[in-house]
This record gives structure tokens, C-alpha cells and sequence, in this order.
């Protein structure tokens, strides 16, 4: 089966290709879009990523936008086209340039080590200019088309990271119920969608720690595509909810194999292996929900990484069979001294988060406040009738 995949993804990567660079001979392309990541890194090495493909003309998303033009928009994002073996400039602070040639899925990545660093841009985030040097024909070469790559290094007082999920831990999906997640997910934006009530003032909260300078970082974990990129990060500015890194999956046919783990759980554990990594000396807080494998996953971390781990908190999606596996994961990891909370609402995360000292107790009321305008405008969303 695995070789049968393999084959398939090939033979569609090609057929991808070679409609691409028909479409481009006869003049029915696209502009190129440029779309870098926010990223990660430290002071002495920054991770750069992104991707080229066509512009589709993925609209602004809008209170009143309708279902179809929303339906439209997702539409667009998902039948883009990449732009395989384009060459790239990377830029950063210290004058250096650097190359990188575009996969055959669009994607560049690179791993610098700079000189010296850039100036910040909101005190946490360290950008980077990309530049399209060269296309492949019979593609249109490129005119000045560039970009910003923002890459996000925590300060050295930065109490803790912040690990979350995004699906039905900070933007309401219904991941259990296909249906409702599929009317959620293919007919509304980013403004339409809603989030989970009081998480914008409790991430706040937590990104402003004790210290009270709002250093702590946040990392978004999620098995959602990249093709949702610029419908997440609205989704999270919309909301005042803390930007980070938004580290997706690719869509593809292929798959790894991942021992008896399943895909959802070896990207996830992957990446947040990754950022354990690649900050040895920061501890970090795990947020999720119990609707998936994040229990599971969040335990291993904290076998993996003794003493790393302050604190798991587990939405729950109401379904009491994976309350119960929840629950089994929680009293597995008395042992080692990390508590794991299936929580009801973010009410009750922050006042266990207020009691071990991650956050403020005077914060309390704020996340209640915030709790109430989440639950109001659902009503409202409701009587609209938009469930």
C-alpha cells in the first residue's frame, strides 16, 4: 500500500506540474503569490518558511460575506497552484544573502545563522525579507515580488511557552460531528467562525505571565493544511488572541510511516519535539481538547521531556468516552508530577493557572468578562441562525 501511495503521490505531483506549466505557456496563469510563515528560532539560528503558488483571489474575509462566497474562498485556497523549482532570496538583518529553490509542493524552507539580528517588530517577532529571484520557464518571471518572513525568538526572561492546539481548542470546529464541522469549515471565514468563549483574555493572560512584560511565546500545533494558513492567522488577529508560529501539515497522498502512530499524532508529537528542542531551558504549558489523540501526545511529551512541563489543560468536548481516556492519562501522570485538566470552559483553566502561579490572580475576572461576550455573541450567532 505504502509503495501504491508513493506512486500515486508522484503521478499527481507531475500531472500538478505539467498542468501548471501549460497553463502558464497559453497565459491562463495566475499571479504568483509569495506567502511566508511566521517561524521560529533563537538568536543564533532562525528558521525561514513559506511557500509559492498562484493567487487565486481568496477574498478579505467579511461579517456579511455569504456562504457561497465563503464556500468560494475555500475553494480557492485548495485549488492554488505550486510553483515547483523557483529560486528564492533570503535576506536577513546581517546583509548575507541566502538561496533556496522552491519543492514540488512550493514550500521553501531554510535554516540560517545570522551575523547579527534585525530589529524587532513587536518586541518578539524578528523579520526577514524573501525575494523571488527566478522562476522556472515557462513561467513569468518575477517583478519584485518579496515578502516579509517574521520569525519569533523568546526573549531570555520568558517565564514559559505556550503549546496550543487550534481545532476545537481555541476556534470552535465540532471535529466530532463531520457534518457540523464541515458546514463550519467550508462555509465560513474568519470573521464568521467563532472562538471559544473567554480564550483570547486567558492567552493574554498567559502570554503576560508574572513578570507582566507579555513575553511568554505561543506556538499553534495543528494537523489542519497549510492551504488554511491565511484563514487561521486572521482568525487569530480578528480575536486578539496572541500571534505564533502556526505549524500545519502538508496535504499529500503520501504517507510516512509513523510506527503504530497515527499521522494527526506523528506531526503533532514531531513539532512539539521540535520546539523542546530547540529551547532546552524553557519550560512550556499544553493546551488541547479531548476530541483527537492530544492527551496521548501530551503525555508522551512529558515522558520524553521530564521536568519541562508545567501544566496540560484538555478542553473537553463533551463526549464521555474520551472524558475517560482523559481521565486515565491524568492519573498516569501523577507519577510524574504534572497535572492534566479536563476543563468545561477557560473560567476554570486560568483559575488553576492562577493558583500555580502562572498567571495573575486579579486575572480571574477579566477571563469571566470575556467568557460573558464570547457566550453573547453566540447567542446572537444562533438566533441569526448560523449553527
Amino acid at each position: 500500500m505504502s509503495s501504491l501511495l508513493d506512486k500515486l503521490n508522484s503521478w499527481a505531483e507531475r500531472a500538478d506540474e505539467l498542468l501548471t506549466r501549460g497553463r502558464a505557456r497559453l497565459g491562463l496563469l495566475h499571479p504568483l503569490q509569495l506567502v511566508p510563515y511566521r517561524s521560529y528560532g533563537t538568536a543564533s539560528r532562525l528558521y525561514v518558511k513559506g511557500r509559492l503558488l498562484t493567487d487565486r483571489g481568496v477574498q478579505e474575509p467579511a461579517a456579511d460575506a455569504s456562504r457561497w462566497q465563503n464556500l468560494l474562498n475555500m475553494y480557492r485556497r485548495f485549488d492554488s497552484n505550486e510553483i515547483s523549482g523557483a529560486e528564492l532570496r533570503v535576506r536577513p538583518a546581517d546583509g548575507t544573502d541566502h538561496t533556496v529553490v522552491t519543492d514540488e509542493e512550493g514550500y521553501f524552507t531554510l535554516n540560517l545563522q545570522p551575523r547579527q539580528l534585525p530589529e524587532p517588530i513587536d518586541y518578539l517577532w524578528y523579520p526577514v525579507e524573501v525575494l523571488v529571484q527566478q522562476t522556472p520557464p515557462p513561467l513569468p518571471a518575477p517583478a519584485g515580488l518579496s515578502g516579509q518572513a517574521l520569525v519569533l525568538i523568546p526573549p531570555p526572561d520568558a517565564e514559559y511557552g505556550i503549546i496550543s492546539d487550534l481545532d476545537d481548542t481555541v476556534i470552535q470546529t465540532s471535529a466530532t460531528d463531520l457534518l457540523r464541522m464541515a458546514r463550519i469549515v467550508l462555509l465560513r471565514n474568519a470573521r464568521s467562525r467563532l472562538p471559544f468563549k473567554g480564550v483570547a483574555e486567558f492567552y493574554r493572560q498567559l502570554q503576560l505571565g508574572r513578570n507582566g512584560k507579555r513575553n511568554n511565546p505561543f506556538f499553534y500545533v495543528s494537523s489542519s493544511p497549510w492551504n488554511l494558513y491565511d484563514l487561521l492567522e486572521d482568525f487569530l488577529q480578528l480575536n486578539d488572541i496572541p500571534p505564533g508560529p502556526l505549524l500545519l501539515r502538508d496535504m499529500t497522498l503520501k504517507r510516512k510511516q509513523t510506527g503504530d502512530a497515527s499521522e494527526h499524532h506523528g506531526h503533532k508529537l514531531r513539532e512539539i519535539e521540535n520546539l523542546l528542542l530547540t529551547y532546552p531551558t524553557l519550560p512550556f504549558v499544553l493546551i488541547g481538547d479531548s476530541g483527537q489523540e492530544d492527551a496521548n501526545i501530551y503525555r508522551e511529551v512529558v515522558r520524553r521531556h521530564p521536568g519541562r512541563i508545567l501544566a496540560i489543560y484538555i478542553r473537553d468536548v463533551l463526549r464521555p468516552d474520551r472524558a475517560v481516556l482523559v481521565e486515565q492519562v491524568s492519573e498516569d501522570l501523577r507519577d510524574d508530577k504534572v497535572e492534566m485538566l479536563l476543563v468545561q470552559d477557560t473560567v476554570q483553566a486560568a483559575e488553576h493557572a492562577a493558583r500555580t502561579g502562572l498567571i495573575f490572580q486579579e486575572a480571574i475576572p477579566a477571563v469571566e468578562e470575556d467568557k460573558r461576550k464570547d457566550e453573547t455573541a453566540e447567542e446572537s450567532d444562533e438566533v441569526m441562525g448560523n449553527r
